[in-house]
């Protein structure tokens, strides 16, 4: 058995800083945020802290805010269909003849391959799932942290792990067969026909390499970790207790390095949530504000919940040390949402944060309000970050973003 790589071992090897090891996060408030609330007056390093940035004040140097961001064409079959294209920038979501394209989590899985147990997590608090595939297909979301952990750090018995190791087997003799009946298929079929088939090809190769993956990993120890299983939250109105369990499992996914790549949607609801004092109407009706101060002030008690749970989270990262940093710079996180201003399903001018990742933070950068820059722009930079040669993701226009620093 080959040791893994150790800092005692790393002078000899003529190299003392550690292999680097990206990792990336995005999470999405699919009600979005006041903005406010959010955004100061005046852009720049010594901007006034907004009543959100006051719940993120320990970690001002740690994050970049940005505005004046969006997607094109995102008008869909409802209010909220933007949230279907959040990460891939897919125009006019939900319309006849909608196909999403990758999300930018997924392209990142694909390029890591099997580097880590969990190629990607794909998780959800509610609203469904921000991750779809190189077919656009939407990959379910795990909503149950408990479930995760299990997943995650739970070792099976041996015959669990060889009854594991028999599925797998028989899902890639299910591949198989299935493989040669398409290719039987494609001669009778016409171009148009034989172009859908093509697609279905590289669905099974994909499915094909995830097989061969999990059959690595099926007979490897899973990690261990102090802390207790969790317990998934009782109340589905503790929108901020489930967060956080949530932010707690994210942590020691990356921490163990499980995974590198992860996506979670904040989801939201037509309910009251719980244990937020002042709050006595749903949080899908006060997003709906219509201008409303009182339902304005109760909208506030939430995301200012939601903006401390997301400090918390941020200080886990920056406590976890890895060699000479902390598990927040070698982690991007975007945090954000797919609406502008909810109260009028406009998808224009963004909320978006950028956290960690090694990059150079501590400042709020406005990008045009009326003419927006497409947040794709972004997510080029992201990806290379992470190993992949791109320089275009979906709408994007350039490879930078204004006011990303290296």
């Amino acid at each position: 058995m080959a040791l893994p790589l150790l800092g005692a071992m790393q002078p000899a090897l003529g190299d003392s800083r550690e292999p680097d090891l990206p990792r990336f996060i995005a999470i999405c408030g699919g009600l979005g945020f006041h903005a406010p609330f959010l955004f100061p007056d005046q852009p720049g390093r010594d901007y006034q802290l907004t009543p959100y940035l006051e719940k993120l004040q320990d970690h001002r140097d740690d994050f970049t805010l940005f505005s004046g961001l969006s997607h094109p064409n995102q008008n869909g079959n409802n209010g909220h269909a933007s949230s279907m294209t959040w990460l891939t920038s897919a125009q006019r979501p939900g319309l006849a003849g909608f196909k999403n394209t990758i999300s930018l989590d997924q392209q990142i899985a694909a390029h890591l391959g099997g580097a880590t147990r969990f190629p990607y997590l794909c998780l959800s608090n509610g609203g469904g799932s921000l991750s779809w595939t190189s077919g656009g297909v939407n990959i379910p979301a795990e909503s149950s942290p408990a479930k995760v952990f299990e997943q995650l750090f739970v070792n099976g018995s041996e015959s669990e792990v060889r009854s594991q190791m028999r599925e797998l087997q028989r899902g890639r003799s299910i591949l198989d067969t299935v493989r040669g009946d398409a290719q039987k298929l494609q001669r009778s079929l016409g171009p148009k026909d034989v172009q859908k088939l093509d697609e279905y090809y590289s669905s099974i190769r994909d499915l094909e390499t995830r097989i061969g993956q999990a059959r690595q990993w099926a007979q490897r120890p899973k990690p261990h970790v102090d802390d207790p299983p969790p317990k998934d939250i009782a109340d589905k109105q503790d929108i901020i207790a489930r967060q956080r369990l949530m932010y707690d499992i994210i942590r020691l996914a990356l921490q163990t390095d499980s995974t590198r790549v992860i996506t979670l949607s904040l989801g939201g609801m037509n309910a009251v949530p719980s244990n937020i004092p002042g709050v006595n109407t749903d949080w899908h009706n006060l997003s709906h504000h219509g201008k409303d101060e009182a339902k304005i002030a109760e909208l506030r008690l939430i995301e200012e919940a939601e903006f401390e749970a997301f400090s918390g989270f941020l200080a886990d990262l920056k406590a976890v040390g890895e060699n000479d940093q902390n598990l927040l710079d070698r982690t991007a996180v975007l945090f954000g949402s797919n609406l502008g201003n909810a109260s009028a399903h406009d998808w224009h001018n963004l909320p978006i944060l950028l956290a960690g990742g090694g990059y150079r933070h501590g400042h709020y950068v406005a990008h045009d309000a009326k003419d927006n820059t497409p947040l794709a722009n972004l997510f080029v930079p992201l990806a290379r970050r992470m190993g992949l040669e791109v320089d275009h993701f979906g709408s994007s226009t350039n490879d930078n973003l204004r006011g990303l620093e290296v």
